[in-house]
This record gives structure tokens, C-alpha cells and sequence, in this order.
């Protein structure tokens, strides 16, 4: 790993990290990411063109696991910048110890230094001061993968500072001088599409959509992350998530909520899934109370149950 700065200790990420689409699906397999050929092509391309991945689907889908994961592959720290409502350049980027400044000018006081306007200003807007965020520190970090997740969640004008940013990995501070990324780094940016991101970021980007896994898919994800899991819990698990998808549900379940069910089961000590145990362990899949009570009086209704419907389904892809 190499800092601004310093000496490599890693692998260089500015030559290519993998040989082909394949190659990244299967080091990407070998640290628990199960990605198809689609997303393997986009996460090649986005690596090879030294361009920032845009994935964009359903909450739980692996959105972000995929970051997490291709950190994991190419040896790099992963840097997180956590979108929110109201989020600003000084939140993402950088922005000054201001107690630390007052403590160090009080200092400077007390031993008589108060005079010493310029010298005093040059010190506290230094390095020193400075409170690096995600955005700086990937530029900084070389190598590393910085995920920007759930861009949706921010407003327009913190999606045009980004842009901005993703487009020369340079940042200017009027105290300290020009700072620019010598190796850019891989960039993910995630979204729920709450709301619709503006195509200039879009185009910056190489963009993948990601859909929910095929039923095979989601049981080798299961089995992958829960070894201890039998073949006919991981299969009547995805079963049953892969068919309260196709029910109009307020919140689909993602992959995540079927690893969070069946991590439950698990803790219960289940080997299957019936009706009583997924009555009981539904708040582990379904996050809101209509949902929760339509798929409750449906399984105890006992009439078109959601677990054999979706069994069929499945036995029928």
C-alpha cells in the first residue's frame, strides 16, 4: 500500500488486475462474492478503463458487498463515503480541527507567541489540522477502492461537487496548495434510485443494473455464506424469498434479508423451513408491519401459502 508520498508495498493497480471478465468472477468467488458474467463484464471494464462503476438496483441486492469484495481482490483498502440527506463538500472531502486549532493558538499565547500573527497562521493551517474525509483520503490512498454509497440519498448540488471530483481526482486547498491522486482509485457508486441521478454523473461512470439473483444463484450465495446450512434450508429459504418478490410487497426482501432469514433459522437450530418457523421468523425478512401481517395471514391462512407458491415457482425455473 502507498501513501502520497511514500513507497509501494502492493501491487500497482494502474496495470490491469485481471486478465479477463472470468478472471474477476473468480476472484471474486474465491472471497464469497458469487457475481454473474453481466456484473463480472462491468466490474472488468470499470477497473480496465479506470472508469467509476455506477451500480444501481434494489436495496439488499450486493450492491455494496461488491465494493467490499473487489477491495478484497485487489489487495486495497476500501474507503467508504456514506451518502446522506444534506451531506456537503466539508463532510466528504475535508475540513479543519477548529478545537485543536484554539487549543494550539491558546498555547501559543501562553508562551508569548500571541504577537506572531503569520507564523501562527502558517501552523494552524497545517497538515497537522487537517481532518482528512473519504473523498481525500482515497485520493491519498494509493491503492484503494472508494465506494460511494447510496448517491440517491444526497441532493443535486453534492452530486455536481462529485462529479467534479470523479473527474480528475484532484483537490485544491487554498491553505495547503493543489493535492492529486497519483494512481486514481477504483470507484464504486451505489443506488437505491429513490431518485433519479442526473446522466452527467451517469456518463462519468460505466453502468450496471443488478438484478435480483436467479433461484440457483441465491442458494449457491446461502450455502457459500452458510456452510452449516442444509441443501433443503438453503433451497426452501430462497424458495420462499424468490416468491415474496412477486407479491407486490411494499420492501422486496434482497439478498441480504435471505442471508439475515436464514441466519436466523440457524440460530433456531432449523434444518427446514415449515409454516411455523417462518411465521415466527419473518421479522428477519420483512421490515414493514403491512408486509409483515399480509405474507403472516397468508402462511396461517393456509390457503395459496407463499412458501409453496413460491416452491412451485422455483421447481418450475
Amino acid at each position: 500500500m502507498r501513501h502520497a508520498g511514500g513507497v509501494s508495498t502492493e501491487r500497482d493497480l494502474t496495470a490491469p488486475a485481471f486478465a479477463s471478465p472470468d478472471a474477476l468472477a473468480g476472484a471474486l468467488d474465491d472471497h464469497g462474492y458469487l457475481a454473474d458474467e453481466g456484473l463480472a463484464t462491468a466490474g472488468y471494464l470499470a477497473v480496465a478503463m479506470r472508469r467509476p462503476l455506477f451500480v444501481e438496483g434494489d436495496a439488499g441486492v450486493g450492491k455494496t458487498a461488491l465494493a467490499q469484495a473487489l477491495a478484497a481482490v485487489l489487495h486495497a483498502p476500501l474507503i467508504r463515503l456514506q451518502c446522506y440527506e444534506g451531506i456537503d463538500a466539508s463532510q466528504a472531502l475535508y475540513d479543519w480541527d477548529f478545537p485543536r486549532q484554539l487549543l494550539h493558538l491558546r498555547a501559543a499565547e501562553a508562551a508569548g507567541r500571541g504577537e506572531d500573527a503569520d507564523s501562527l497562521e502558517h501552523e494552524i493551517y497545517s497538515r497537522r489540522f487537517l481532518i482528512a474525509r473519504p473523498l481525500l483520503q482515497a485520493i491519498e490512498t494509493d491503492p484503494c477502492v472508494l465506494l460511494v454509497d447510496e448517491v440517491d440519498r444526497a441532493d443535486d448540488e453534492f452530486e455536481a461537487f462529485l462529479l467534479e471530483v470523479l473527474s480528475d481526482f484532484t483537490v485544491s486547498i487554498p491553505e495547503l496548495g493543489t493535492i492529486r491522486a497519483a494512481t486514481p482509485p477504483v470507484v464504486v457508486v451505489t443506488s437505491n434510485r429513490t431518485r433519479e441521478v442526473h446522466d452527467a454523473l451517469k456518463r462519468r461512470c460505466f453502468y450496471h443494473w443488478v438484478e435480483h439473483p436467479s433461484f440457483d444463484r441465491e442458494v449457491a450465495i446461502v450455502r457459500r455464506r452458510f456452510p452449516a446450512a442444509t441443501d433443503r434450508l438453503a433451497q426452501e429459504v430462497a424458495t420462499a424469498v424468490q416468491g415474496l418478490r412477486t407479491v407486490g410487497l411494499l420492501k422486496p426482501p434482497g439478498v441480504a434479508e435471505t442471508l439475515d432469514w436464514t441466519d436466523a433459522l440457524l440460530a433456531l437450530g432449523a434444518t427446514h423451513l415449515d409454516e411455523d418457523l417462518a411465521t415466527r421468523t419473518l421479522g428477519a425478512v420483512l421490515k414493514y408491519r403491512e408486509d409483515h401481517e399480509r405474507v403472516a395471514q397468508s402462511i396461517v391462512g393456509g390457503h395459496a401459502s407463499l412458501l409453496s407458491g413460491a416452491a412451485e415457482a422455483a421447481g418450475a425455473g
